[in-house]
């Protein structure tokens, strides 16, 4: 067989590379929508302590075939405050140990089982009637997609079908280390997969055109090239997610600085104990990072106090309107985006919770201050409502499972109904205050305790409804639309009320008015406060289509 042109045989080296990519991607998508949340929570319980937070790492990064999936969880346990940076650093210890043992896994000859993995991920995949199994079988097409593309790979890349001067240049290219390992991070930067990047290499180890010394070269690369796209997704973020990958990266620079100046030794050492290149890249990178995670694991409760004290944290913004957990780097990961879209929506209820407060104060004393405040308090949680609609739109375009999908929509009903609620207490509560301090009008006794009974059940309503919200607490749930039924005393009550006050002069009658159009807000508010159940009871299917009584028709039967 000739010679495959230079660039016939880079086309298809990038289309390879590019099935590899997907193969990838399709394991650690259908692996975390089958079992996300489980793995969410096999995390959370082990980052105690620092070596059960590393063998947790390595598991779920196994199952994931993702360091940085692993590694965004972890991050969010970090930015809730849930763990400390130090067990933060020992799961990325152990995702980095994960990747490389996938790796030292599919370097051998196992591409005979990938016709098998795919046609056995498409049966599971379109006879499933269940989510989760046609995730699993999304991720084992994806896993016989890897095997298929290394086979492709090994194809394209021996050393028959390459033109001598393509051999010439890889070997021109590749015969410093140093240039080599940054030409390697580079391109595994660019990939945003370093199980990839290393498989890539060990094929061309494989193949002969790469030497042992620069497959090593390379892999080091790798390793250090990976941990860039954690630290550049979390620039924009705040200062414990940033912390959490430079530790990350420091360990990578200090292996690959340690090992570099003694790599043709290493080269020659290994050859000798494993003959194979490609199998002899992978072992090496499975070394590099096991020895990485031993050596750092017991100081790193000293490296992050220094990373700590490096990296203070910032001062919260002055701007009470701004987006504090919308990160957009864990929109790749769509447990972690929902969970920071759940805490921005329970800013909206601070926000509505002291919206409140403050009103229920102008209706018993004149503040034109505090009026004034509230105000730009709603402007506070229609912005922030606009920051997270555009959040949560950006994550609907991701591949959501159905219960992601699920959770999406109730966050956007909590969210819609609080801006909404706020809307009602602007521009109704508030400019009823107003215009009381303006006519210099003075609720009765009776309305003030009314108007204080009703801002007090509305608060309680509010904290409820955080509890269902977070919580899917079925019976708070139930309680909180049964608990609107007290709304319809408040205003029963102050309309009966409202005729014995208006024969006491017009002043009363005035205030009366003024009361009953409050009653008549306050009780719009409840219902947006009930309807964030709603979503819950219908899941549940407890929530009638309607409270009217069906009255029969003309020739139904009786």
């Amino acid at each position: 067989m000739g010679a495959m042109p230079a660039t016939h045989a880079l086309i298809e080296l990038l289309g390879d590379v590019a099935l590899l990519l997907w193969g990838v991607h399709m394991v650690r998508t259908g692996i975390l929508r089958a079992f996300g949340g489980d793995l969410r929570q096999l995390l959370g319980r082990a980052l105690r302590n620092r070596l059960a937070a590393c063998l947790a790492g390595l598991g779920v990064t196994v199952a994931l075939q993702s360091s940085t999936a692993t590694g965004m969880m972890a991050t969010s346990f970090l930015a809730d405050g849930v763990i400390g940076l130090m067990p933060a650093l020992a799961v990325m210890l152990g995702a980095n140990a994960g990747t490389a043992l996938v790796v030292w896994a599919l370097s051998f000859d196992i591409t005979i089982v990938f016709p098998a993995l795919i046609f056995v991920g498409l049966v599971i995949f379109r006879t499933g009637t269940r989510t989760r199994s046609r995730n699993l079988g999304r991720a084992t097409i994806g896993l016989g997609l890897v095997l298929l593309s290394l086979h492709l790979l090994v194809g394209t890349i021996v050393p028959d079908t390459v033109a001598p001067e393509a051999r010439e240049l890889i070997s021109a290219i590749t015969r410093e280390p140093l240039p080599v390992l940054v030409m390697a991070a580079l391109i595994t930067w660019a990939m945003h997969s370093s199980i990839a990047a290393v498989l890539v290499i060990v094929s061309l180890a494989d193949s002969g055109l790469v030497t042992p010394l620069a497959a090593l070269a390379m892999v080091l690369g790798a390793n250090l090239g990976s941990a860039f796209n954690p630290l550049l997704a979390a620039t924009s973020g705040d200062r414990n997610a940033l912390r959490l990958p430079i530790g990350n990266l420091f360990n990578r620079i200090a292996g690959c600085v340690a090992v570099l100046p003694f790599l043709p030794e290493t080269a020659a050492y290994l050859s000798q104990i494993e003959p194979d290149p490609g199998r002899m890249a992978a072992g090496f990178h499975l070394l590099f990072n096991v020895v990485l995670a031993l050596l750092f694991i017991l100081p790193l409760a000293s490296q992050a106090k220094l990373l700590e004290k490096l990296i203070p944290d910032r001062p919260r913004s002055d701007d009470p309107a701004s987006p504090r957990y919308l990160d957009a780097a864990s929109l790749d990961v769509p447990r972690v985006a929902l969970a920071n879209a759940s805490r921005e929506a329970l800013r909206m209820a601070d926000v509505v919770e002291e919206m409140l407060k403050g009103s229920r104060e102008l209706l018993r004393r004149d503040d034109n201050r505090l009026a004034a405040e509230l105000r730009r308090m709603d402007y506070v949680l229609d912005r922030l409502h606009g920051s997270l609609k555009r959040f949560l739109g950006e994550l609907s375009q991701r591949e959501l499972s159905e219960e992601d999908a699920a959770r999406l929509a109730h966050v956007q009903t909590v969210a819609l109904n609080l801006e909404h609620a706020g809307d009602i207490i602007d521009k109704g509560v508030l400019t009823l205050a107003a215009k009381r301090i303006r006519r210099h009008l003075r609720l009765t006794g009776r309305q003030a305790a009314e108007a204080e009974a009703m801002h007090d059940h509305l608060l309680a309503q509010l904290r409820l409804a955080g509890a269902v919200f977070m919580g899917d607490d079925l019976r708070s749930a139930l309680r909180l639309v049964e608990e609107k039924e007290r709304f319809r005393e408040f205003e029963r009550a102050a309309a009966e009320s409202q005729f014995a006050e208006l024969a006491e002069g017009p002043d009363q009658a005035e205030t009366s008015s003024l009361h009953l159009d409050v009653v008549r807000d306050l009780k719009r508010v409840d219902a947006h406060l009930a309807a964030i159940a709603h979503p819950l009871l219908e899941r549940s299917n407890l929530l009638r289509p309607s409270r009217l009584v069906r009255l029969p028709r003309p020739g139904d039967a009786q």
